[in-house]
């Protein structure tokens, strides 16, 4: 646990550390460049560095043991944090959405050339950060972190239109093709669309766990097949599990020879938790209720 709440703190503090330095230029430079697009893309990297500060204050709560209050552990910390980090994508969409529609009414200007270089260092940035930081939340289970590398793919994204728009205001500017000046606004919105799209998701994958939602039944499935390879086990009766943050809970109810002992039933049951624990990391705990079978 110890190496899993170290790793998870260096990748939010290297988000924070890239974010300050991105959200300081790109909305000093899309303020004096007159880039929208540039402008928009720095608010949400601004919301990257407060979301990456929440994770930070709360990898510590969910990598505690399980307790007398908190029988489970604490592994939901890391979904709220992800809706938390959700909810704000979403008022950042927004608020970006009502700027870009305020802009069409008013003055045209064309942003400047260092708008989007910006952009592009930006997206370079992103990218490296982004395969970076899934990397890290595949190989730990971390929605925390996994978090974290959704935001910077959602600045993947947005970089590469505020560029496309700075660079299509720009060229409308000196080809005189009025149209084209309107590239900087529209990006912003494709901007706000990009990132209330990942908002949507990490909201919707955060109540899914809160609400305790089945796993994917082609996991359920292959749980199933480890259990009945147990000749002992002569059927599944009920099988469910969820996810509790980085880590998951099953329930199992199998139903055995009526005639085995209770300490043969208790035996079989260890040596399943014990497979599956095995074979599925991410495994936290296996409750396993034994019915009696009777043969027809």
């Amino acid at each position: 646990m110890g190496t899993r709440e170290s790793l998870a703190k260096k990748v939010a503090w290297i988000s924070v550390i890239c974010n300050i330095l991105l959200t300081i230029g790109k909305v000093v430079i899309g303020l004096y460049g007159n880039s929208d697009a540039v402008f928009a893309d720095g608010i949400h990297s601004a919301a990257d560095v407060f979301a990456s500060i929440i994770v930070l204050l709360v990898i510590k709560i969910s990598n505690k043991p399980a307790d007398e209050e908190h029988p489970y552990g604490h592994g939901k910390a890391e979904v709220i944090v992800s809706g938390m980090v959700g909810i704000i994508l979403f008022l950042v969409s927004v608020y970006v959405i009502y700027e870009a529609i305020q802009g069409f009414f008013h003055p045209i200007t064309t942003p400047s050339m260092l708008a989007m270089w910006v952009a592009i260092i930006s997206y370079a940035a992103k990218e490296y950060l982004y395969r970076y930081s899934l990397r890290k939340a595949r190989e730990q289970n971390s929605k925390a972190i996994e978090a974290i590398a959704y935001d910077h793919k959602a600045d993947i994204v947005a970089s590469i239109a505020a560029a496309a728009g700075v660079l299509l205001s720009i060229i409308g500017d000196k080809l005189n093709i009025h149209i084209l000046l309107y590239g900087d606004k529209v990006a912003s919105i494709i901007v706000a669309y990009l990132i209330f799209n990942i908002a949507r998701k990490m909201l919707k994958e955060a109540f899914d766990i809160l609400l305790e939602r089945n796993i994917e039944l082609e996991l359920l499935e292959e749980y199933k097949q480890v259990v009945m390879a147990f000749p002992s086990v002569k059927r599944i009766d009920r099988i469910r599990a969820r996810e509790h943050g980085h880590y998951v809970l099953v329930d199992l109810r199998i139903s055995i020879d009526h005639s085995k002992t209770i300490k043969e039933g208790h035996d079989l049951s260890r040596e399943i938790k014990k497979r599956l624990m095995e074979k599925y990391q991410n495994i936290e705990e296996v409750l396993i209720h034994l019915n009696p079978y009777y043969p027809e």
